[in-house]
């Protein structure tokens, strides 16, 4: 698994404490019946589709999770089968070619980007592969790429913070492989944004950051985009307190206790809308117990796009092009022919007591 797959990924998801206080009700949908001539039902698609996921060894508990939040909307086993899950632990190049003799139509997965490859050596063509990574170096590799990444959430709080009259953003990213992306974003969207973008180099102590913002050429910026996950999020909110600076962050961000929102708060950060994640989190729970992260989000919604597709009899390549715009868990969705997808997330505002929802904002 390489570097870009961890950060929006990390199995623990988001505050799910949080994100319940923002979730809604779920409403009923009346359903009007009015007396129709009969008609020949639809053909139902039946081909079956494989899950490969590491169900056993080190990150088995991860595999576990995303088949359970897959059969929320997709059924295992059964007859006829409609859905395998496929061990990838022992090779997912087995894994692939196991599946493929089983007859399936589609490969969904695998989770980790190393294994992209080797899955796709084995599909040759022959099924699509609609792969959990987020690793942009896979775009025109020929599989489909299903995993939040660094592009598609800095884009989104960039955009969001230009509509909102930032014009001079700084840019604190560290190493790092998931670091590169987004400054790369940072650097492409320049003009099409026409913000200016200010590199910020790391300070010892992040809690100096506000004074190191002040000596830079040009002066403090309006907003600092922090590409860092973990403590140095936080650490960087604590040390613009009272700087004026505007801090943007992503996913990464609001995987924090109550404690650590008191530091952020005000921070406007780029990740999935919490109340669609939080319905689904609680029919997680009730069927199996425990909180889903994201990955096993993005499995409910692989599960959901195999659904949509099965409807229409194109479970296939052409079918994954031509699909309307998904609304999933993880983002309103759509690919494109190079295997990447447009994603529209949300933009999330920190406070004492949770996250509020902003806006919902584009993302390439």
């Amino acid at each position: 698994m390489t570097f870009p797959d961890r950060p929006p990924m990390d199995p623990t998801g988001m505050d799910r404490r949080q994100l319940f206080r923002l979730a809604g009700s779920v409403g009923l949908l009346s359903v009007a019946l009015s007396v129709a001539p009969l008609v020949a039902a639809p053909r139902v698609n039946r081909e079956p589709v494989a899950f490969l996921l590491p169900l056993t060894g080190a990150s088995a508990n991860l595999g576990l999770s995303m088949q359970r939040a897959a059969s929320l909307r997709l059924p295992f086993g059964g007859r006829p089968v409609l859905a395998t899950a496929v061990d990838t632990n022992t090779g997912a190049a087995a894994a692939a070619r196991a599946a493929i003799k089983g007859g399936a139509r589609m490969i969904v997965g695998p989770v980790f980007s190393g294994d992209v490859r080797p899955v796709l050596a084995e599909a040759a063509g022959r099924v699509p592969v609609l792969s959990f990574s987020n690793d942009v170096a896979l775009y025109e590799s020929g599989a489909f790429l299903l995993g939040i990444t660094a592009s598609q959430l800095a884009t989104a709080v960039l955009r969001y913070g230009r509509q909102r009259g930032l014009r001079r953003i700084g840019l604190l990213a560290g190493d790092g492989a998931w670091a590169t992306q987004v400054a790369a974003t940072c650097a492409r969207l320049q003009g099409e944004l026409g913000y200016e973008l200010v590199p910020v180099a790391r300070p010892a102590d992040l809690a100096g950051l506000g004074l190191a913002l002040g000596r830079l050429t040009g002066g403090v910026p309006d907003a600092l985009l922090v590409a860092d996950a973990g403590e140095g999020f936080a650490a960087a909110a604590r040390g613009l307190a009272g700087s004026g600076v505007q801090l943007l962050g992503m996913m990464q961000a609001v995987d924090y206790a109550p404690a650590a929102l008191q530091a952020m708060a005000g921070a406007w950060i780029a990740a999935p809308d919490p109340t669609v994640f939080g319905t689904f989190a609680t029919a997680y729970q009730a069927q199996h117990g425990g909180t889903p992260g994201t990955i096993a989000a993005l499995a409910y919604d692989a599960a959901g796009i195999v659904q949509t597709l099965r409807a229409q009899n194109r479970i296939d390549r052409a079918g994954l092009l031509a699909m309307e715009a998904y609304r999933g868990v993880t983002g309103t969705l759509k690919f494109r022919s190079d295997g990447s997808c447009v994603r529209e997330l949300s933009i999330l505002v920190a406070g004492p007591d949770g996250y509020q929802v902003a806006a919902a904002s584009a993302s390439a």
